[in-house]
């Protein structure tokens, strides 16, 4: 351990004394600054042990997920929102998925209906590349087949009823699947042909079929190629073209279509005044979208200061978000977001009554606030779909 010396003319025992107690030890200071442990963080609400540390209490600031490491992760998913249907799914590196939280629906896919607020197996999942968490349901990619389990309401099982199921069970007639992402309350799915698909509900024309007619099994949306990503909101969908531009659906009330619009959107749109877009998220009702500049974009519902532009305007068309650059991932929940950057900080900004920020209050913020210092090791970050928990690895 190194220790901070004065060099001084001692002119008595008690002046000698008096330096002595100024001895502050360096490392425990940057240890405590800048916190490098291993294990996934979260924080913010925690009603249905989404946090996955063993209780229910709300977490002001970073903490670990019991057990999970970053290292072995591969992608982690938030789903539901602050009450206890809020619950998690990590992709580990075997191929294997966990699942903690809320589990009112069958949404840990344990086989059972009861919350856990530590990660545990879902059962019999193996091989799996993707994975994504919506309102009460979880989706895997497996082979190039879609798995699904959890909440069946609005057909977003996609395996042709309405029944609920607590154990993984397979998406009808959808193959070659490369990424799956979930809304609340429906499902999309890439394939490798750049076509995309969707199911489940559709009252707000989110599963952008030019219709508000929900489905129980997977449909193309028509006239959409050469997408190379998705990302979804809550009731909104974002698709990248191969070009760099944008198409956007769904709900629309406070312009996350991007389009200059308020008007629902139950076909894709062009997202305006954006191209050489190279990465693209969807949060609760508002997005983001990175482009080949490192610049940010965003639009959508800013009630809570969560676009990070400094103010609560809402946007219809994309604008900038000042400051931010080298980001490695982002996302959100119902009106916050959080951001890796590539020195390992994360940043957060938007509502904060639950901690979701991380930066130790209850207080909002419309410009970004440190969750994480530089050099954590988070290059990661999730958020529960429609809700106010935060996490990193």
């Amino acid at each position: 351990m190194t220790y901070t010396y004065v060099r001084a003319h001692a002119r008595g025992v008690a002046t000698i004394l008096a330096l002595a107690a100024l001895i502050v030890p360096r490392a425990e200071t940057a240890v405590a600054a800048e916190p490098r442990d291993p294990w996934v963080r979260a924080w913010g609400a925690n009603a249905g042990g989404q946090l996955g540390n063993g209780t229910t209490a709300d977490q002001q600031t970073p903490a670990a997920v019991q057990g999970l490491a970053r290292a072995s992760v591969r992608e982690l998913s938030g789903g539901g929102n602050n009450s206890a249907n809020a619950f998690a799914v990590a992709l580990l590196s075997d191929g294997t998925v966990q699942s903690w939280g809320g589990n009112l629906a069958g949404q840990l896919g344990d086989g059972t209906t009861v919350n856990r607020s530590f990660p545990a197996a879902v059962a019999g999942l193996s091989g799996v590349t993707e994975v994504s968490a919506g309102f009460q349901a979880g989706y895997a990619v497996r082979g190039g087949r879609v798995l699904a389990w959890g909440d069946n309401t609005y057909g977003q099982l996609g395996d042709g009823g309405t029944t609920s199921a607590t154990r993984p069970v397979r998406v009808q007639s959808l193959d070659k699947v490369k990424d799956v992402a979930a809304g609340c309350q429906h499902a999309v799915a890439l394939r490798e042909d750049g076509t995309v698909w969707t199911w489940g509900r559709a009252n707000n024309g989110q599963l952008g079929l030019g219709d508000t007619t929900d489905r129980n099994t997977p449909k193309r949306v028509p006239g959409l190629t050469d997408v190379v990503e998705i990302a979804t909101g809550c009731n909104h969908v974002l698709a990248r073209l191969a070009d760099g531009t944008l198409r956007a659906w769904g709900y629309n009330a406070h312009g996350q279509l991007g389009n200059g619009s308020t008007e629902a959107g139950p076909s894709p749109v062009e997202v305006h005044h954006l191209d050489d877009v190279a990465r693209v998220y969807g949060c609760g009702h508002h997005s983001f979208a990175v482009l080949d500049d490192g610049s940010v974009r965003t639009w959508g519902w800013n009630g809570h200061g969560q676009l990070g532009d400094g103010s609560t305007t809402s946007r219809t068309t994309p604008v900038p978000v000042p400051g931010l650059d080298e980001v490695t991932d982002m996302a959100g929940g119902w009106a916050h977001t959080v951001a890796a950057r590539s020195d390992g900080s994360v940043l957060a900004w938007g509502e904060n009554a639950a901690g979701q920020l991380g930066d130790a209050t209850t207080t909002g913020s419309p410009t970004p606030v440190t969750a994480l210092p530089p050099g954590s090791g988070a290059t990661r970050v999730s958020a529960t779909a429609n809700g106010k928990s935060s996490y990193a690895y």
